[in-house]
């Protein structure tokens, strides 16, 4: 694999390819990495793609802007862009495969560059078109919702980061064990929470990751040598840039309002999990995809997968993808 790192309009964006031919553009979530796609840019190089993984804006060796409204959308739509002109050139396509984060940037780079993005794979994160009440807003009443279960006064993890430090602080102590509870409570291996409480929402006076236990031994789809690398890359980049993209939630609410219910033409793909959370609350979303994804070739859910798909389960991952791909 071919490591480089790319100008973007004076942004750095460090990109990881491998193969020829028409480009596939690889967007990793949060907290993650290029490497997050370790398992799919060999067997989607193998298929006959150009595949590229970047690290997003914010992390490893890319761009760390400090202002949190450098972590808009469109700034990210913006970075993809770049991306595809500067490896393919100026009037090229690309296809893009996003997971967690990376599947709303993905899916918002095919909403609003249609001219660039001919084809957009997601996972984990269903499409929901621009629209609907302020995110931060419905979050707060999810969370109450949630208060009303557990007796106590609750804060959805969203919420929890939008304050500029806050988390940050609680997840650099230890990165490694930080890393290592997110990784462990959002898989199919998730134990549950240490006082019954969900780990989507802290309870007031905790931490986040106060509710999650650590495991005795690594899930099988995480080595101690991956945490390593993840590890490498956080003590390198911190947490700032990551949750920034958090703080642009109701910025972007506003910014993509002319896009309000528009849906997304090209041919597209779902992949989740049914052990993972944001596919689990994206239901209604993924029944509105006749609507909002009126080029969906596809919409898989994998059994005893949770939010991490393309790691849990990268053979099934890398089958549906390619098969995709070719069908193109």
């Amino acid at each position: 694999m071919k490591h480089q790192v790319v100008d973007v309009r004076g942004t750095r964006i460090h990109c990881v390819e491998a193969g020829s031919g028409p480009l596939v553009l690889l967007i990793h979530g949060f907290p993650e990495s290029w490497y997050s796609w370790r398992h799919q840019l060999p067997v989607i190089a193998d298929a006959g793609y150009r595949a590229v993984a970047i690290d997003v804006r914010g992390y490893g060796r890319s761009s760390a802007p400090h202002e949190v409204e450098a972590y808009g959308i469109v700034h990210h739509v913006g970075d993809n862009v770049g991306v595809v002109e500067a490896l393919a050139g100026p009037g090229e396509k690309a296809i893009v495969i996003g997971h967690d984060w990376g599947s709303p940037i993905a899916a918002h780079s095919a909403l609003l560059r249609p001219d660039v993005f001919s084809a957009v794979a997601l996972l984990s994160v269903p499409y929901n078109a621009p629209g609907g009440p302020r995110p931060t807003e419905a979050f707060a009443r999810m969370a109450g919702e949630i208060s009303k279960v557990t007796g106590k006064e609750e804060e959805f993890y969203m919420n929890y980061f939008q304050e500029p430090g806050r988390a940050e602080r609680e997840f650099e102590a230890d990165v490694r064990t930080s890393l290592l509870k997110f990784y462990v409570a959002a898989s199919a291996d998730a134990h549950r929470s240490v006082d019954g409480g969900t780990t989507a929402t802290v309870a007031k006076g905790t931490l986040l990751l106060d509710r999650v236990s650590l495991p005795d031994a690594l899930p099988d789809w995480l080595s101690e040598a991956d945490l390593d690398f993840y590890t490498e890359q956080f003590e390198y980049s911190g947490f700032r840039g990551p949750l920034n993209r958090y703080r642009n939630l109701d910025r972007d609410w506003i910014d993509l309002r002319a896009w309000t219910a528009v849906p997304i033409r090209q041919p597209s793909l779902f992949i989740g999990g049914d052990r993972d959370g944001p596919t689990i609350w994206g239901q209604n979303a993924i029944k509105r995809f006749p609507q909002s994804l009126p080029g969906l070739r596809g919409s898989h859910i994998l059994e005893r997968c949770g939010h991490w798909v393309q790691q849990e389960k990268p053979d099934d991952v890398n089958r549906l993808l390619v098969d995709w791909l070719r069908s193109l």
